[in-house]
């Protein structure tokens, strides 16, 4: 086994998938050294199916948690059986077969033959995406695209939501898993945890699956708000992290006069909208000083990611 005399660990990552993951454990391709599946406390019969399974293959490694953790907290349990066992990489593949194994070979030759510490797919990219993906989600995860574009600082990446993403050994010892979030935010906090440690990240276009049996219970509006949440912290945590203790950069600098211009402007907005209400006639001078600090504030977030964006030049 091994892929180009690599060692490949698959971590799957379970939560009532007794009906799916005998597919995925099927289909998983005979190159893949172990194959690690996380049963995040199901209460269905998913450990049991494994376990059946097990029995005739000897690739399977079984982690089961007592409480339940999200999908984050499974992928972490994961990653540092893979850490802790010396596998060279780490693929996390869904549970409910939503990810085409003919895709893997791609991911892998990027990491392997440009030396890339993180590959991960990209739906959106692929051909006929729109026609593929279900509207709503196709809406919702471009726009979390854009949002972890800014929080992370890789502006080369998209489909932030896939978990279809491959990790090499370097990745795995310096990302302290521990931390990591374990909801459904996991690959945009990983991205920003990832930009810290400037390691190489490249997306790479994969068919998007659906229709195999998978059943998903996300509302785009709630997730949208939650990981908005995530991002944030993320972004102020690299901002802090990567430029200001590690090594000083005047991005910060622009970034933090674009949100106090921005917040004046927004109180200079407030007074227009009140003076208007009560008095039917909008102050001028408010007027333009809102106008002016807004359109400030705007140059100086510009200024602020074009520096981001040429500081990560190199992170491809």
């Amino acid at each position: 086994m091994a892929y180009k005399t690599k060692t490949l660990a698959a971590v799957i990552p379970c939560y009532k998938e007794e009906t799916q993951i005998g597919m995925v454990i099927d289909t998983m391709p005979d190159y893949v050294d172990h194959i690690v599946i996380i049963d995040d406390c199901s209460p269905d019969k998913t450990s049991e199916v494994v376990r059946g399974y097990m029995e005739s293959n000897d690739r399977i490694v079984l982690i089961v948690h007592e409480e339940n953790q999200g999908v984050g907290g499974a992928i972490a349990s994961g990653y540092k059986w893979a850490r802790d066992n010396g596998t060279d990489y780490a693929v996390v593949m869904a549970g409910d077969g939503q990810m085409d194994p003919d895709d893997m070979p791609a991911l892998l030759d990027v990491m392997i033959d440009e030396q890339v510490n993180y590959a991960k797919g990209n739906r959106l990219i692929y051909p006929r995406a729109k026609d593929l993906i279900p509207p709503v989600r196709y809406f919702g995860n471009s726009v979390l695209s854009l949002m972890t574009k800014v929080a992370s600082g890789y502006w080369h990446i998209s489909d932030s939501q896939t978990g279809y993403t491959v990790i090499d050994r370097e990745g795995l010892e310096r990302i302290d898993w521990d931390d990591m979030y374990k909801r459904y935010g996991q690959p945009n906090d990983l991205l920003v945890k990832l930009n810290i440690e400037k390691l190489r990240v490249r997306d790479v276009p994969i068919r998007p699956v659906y229709g195999v049996g998978e059943q998903s219970g996300i509302k785009v509006s709630k997730v949208i708000t939650k990981i908005s949440r995530v991002l944030l912290k993320g972004f102020l945590h690299r901002m802090n992290e990567k430029y200001i203790v590690r090594d000083f950069h005047p991005l910060v600098l622009f970034y933090a006069a674009g949100a106090l211009q921005l917040i004046i402007g927004l109180l200079f907005l407030l007074r227009v909208l009140f003076v208007w209400a009560t008095a039917g006639d909008a102050p001028i001078a408010s007027l333009i000083l809102m106008m002016f600090m807004m359109s400030m504030s705007m140059q100086a977030f510009f200024f602020a990611m074009l520096f981001d964006m040429q500081d990560n030049r190199d992170l491809r």
